[in-house]
């Protein structure tokens, strides 16, 4: 069994209804899903705030890449354009992690870095998976780590910018239907 942690952010349009289609979109393969959080923007990129969750999923019919397909399907379902880095956007669907098993999944191709790169950086990342899962770990450097401690070395300001909010994310698994 293949199983993914995916972090998923909109700051366009109907933001809500944007994170909702990824659950929509991966039906009966989501496990689990964070509370709702409104995030500052991150990267420099002056923009609205975003908002950001967590969710696991699995699928045994998928491996990394096929997790990175699928999430860029979502992304085109909802009209992703990838204009600027770190710019505003529709919606984000990032694979911060995969496992095979019990086995976490290693990439360094030129398509896909697992672990994400920078997601033990970003507190829009980990505060999300922390309320949803309290015991994750994520490998930084090569090396296994507590969620709860990459953290707790993030700046309090960058922090404070990610707010629950008491928006709610629906894990449906019967089809959705228009």
């Amino acid at each position: 069994m293949t199983s993914t942690v995916l972090s998923i952010g909109s700051n366009i349009g109907d933001r809500l209804a944007r994170l909702q289609s990824v659950l929509d979109g991966l039906g009966a393969a989501v496990r689990a899903v964070s509370p709702v959080f409104e995030t500052d923007a991150w990267g420099g990129v002056e923009q609205s705030p975003f908002l950001n969750a967590v969710v696991i999923a699995d699928d045994p019919d998928l491996d990394a890449h096929g997790w990175l397909r699928r999430g860029q399907q979502l992304e085109r379902a909802a009209d992703r354009v990838r204009e600027q880095k770190w710019g505003p956007r529709t919606l984000d669907v990032d694979l911060v992690t995969c496992h095979d098993g019990d086995a976490e999944v290693s990439s360094r191709d030129e398509d896909l870095t697992l672990p994400h790169p920078l997601a033990h950086l970003r507190a829009f990342v980990l505060i999300p998976w922390l309320a949803v899962d309290p015991d994750a770990s994520l490998t930084v450097v090569g090396r296994t780590r507590r969620v709860a401690h990459l953290l707790e070395e993030i700046d309090p300001a960058e922090r404070a910018g990610v707010r629950r909010t008491d928006l709610t994310l629906h894990i449906r698994t019967d089809p959705v239907t228009d």
